[in-house]
């Protein structure tokens, strides 16, 4: 009897032990702070996180940034990314945009051209639009048949304050929502959908801080339950 109540009371000690392991507090050092090291994306400290798993989705479909082009605000990722480009536009909300070769609503067919682009550039856009089915179908009619988008949005990501108080920061997303918004338009067949980030680097962007201040092993190490940034690669067919 009392070699049973011996091994009870050990399991017992040994249950608490590995509880009190499991529950240890976290060495917050000076991330316990309510307000963020930069309310920037960490822009002034380098290259933001969200940033950085743009660019790395960009180059990896480089091969389809051809031919006509059209981007968002500005132009710099058709020239940084883009291979035998025959022409590029520009399209903006805002007729303030001096880049702007083309101001029009993605929501208002009649201010877009239609099928005209072979790679449509939609970077970090859909997140500050209300009505973003409309967008998405406006997405559809800007490209040529055998058209490219390649789009972006915020998943675990801070409010953009210039955006909202401009135009608007209305939604996040997954990849299960994006997946089936895109597939309604494009066709389920002609949509991929992947994730960019993992807890640290949310993070990060979260306190603002930069990507150079994170290893690339950090950075690149993915895990689909934080989803910091989202791509969508929809082609345009006949079907």
């Amino acid at each position: 009897m009392s070699k049973i109540l011996g091994k009870l009371i050990n399991n017992y000690y040994k249950g608490k032990k590995t509880l009190v392991r499991h529950t240890a507090k976290p060495s917050w050092h000076n991330l316990r702070s309510v307000v963020p090291i930069s309310r920037n994306f960490g822009s002034e400290r380098g290259t933001p996180v969200g940033r950085y798993y743009i660019e790395k989705y960009l180059s990896k479909n480089r091969e389809v940034i051809r031919g006509d082009v059209l981007e968002v605000a500005d132009s710099e990722y058709t020239k940084k990314f883009g291979t035998d480009i025959t022409s590029y536009d520009v399209l903006h909300y805002d007729n303030n945009n001096r880049k702007a070769t083309i101001i029009g609503d993605l929501t208002d067919k009649l201010t877009l051209p239609k099928e005209k682009y072979d790679c449509f550039i939609c970077t970090q856009t859909f997140n500050h639009i209300y009505h973003f089915r409309e967008a998405i179908k406006g997405s559809f009619y800007v490209l040529k048949e055998g058209g490219v988008l390649l789009a972006t949005v915020g998943g675990l990501i801070q409010i953009s304050r210039y955006d909202m108080d401009r135009w608007g920061d209305y939604w996040r997303f997954t990849t299960l929502s994006l997946s089936k918004l895109f597939s309604e338009v494009f066709g389920e067949k002609n949509v991929v959908v992947d994730a960019y980030g993992n807890v640290l680097s949310c993070i990060a962007i979260l306190e603002g801080m930069a990507s150079e201040e994170l290893a690339m092993e950090e950075l690149d190490y993915k895990d689909d339950d934080y989803q910091l940034i989202i791509s969508i690669t929809a082609k345009k067919t006949k079907a």
